[in-house]
């Protein structure tokens, strides 16, 4: 099937939907649970998260008791706050609670 020819704002935006919609799709549980958390919890903001999971690694203060996979959260985290950054979108407007 041929993409419409057109607005190339459009077919940017489209592409940019597509790609948005294909990497929320294959978030794993854990990945869509860090996103739910980001939204209710941390003001829609990775950052104070990511300080959460360090303090506690670090044996410091934290506010949330997320899981006993710190590391991987980490990771995950800076895996979606990268690809939010390069897409230019928010994923807790896209993951579904």
């Amino acid at each position: 099937m041929a993409e419409q020819v057109g607005n190339s704002d459009k077919g940017s935006e489209t592409a940019v939907s597509k790609v948005v919609s294909d990497f929320v799709e294959g978030l794993s549980d854990e990945h869509r649970m860090l996103v739910v958390l980001k939204s209710q919890l941390y003001d829609n903001t990775w950052e104070p998260m990511l300080d959460d999971l360090q303090n506690r690694l670090a044996g410091k203060p934290y506010i949330f008791k997320l899981a006993n996979r710190i590391q991987d959260d980490i990771r995950r985290i800076e895996e979606m706050q990268e690809f939010e950054a390069e897409h230019d979108v928010d994923l807790a407007d896209y993951v579904k609670v």
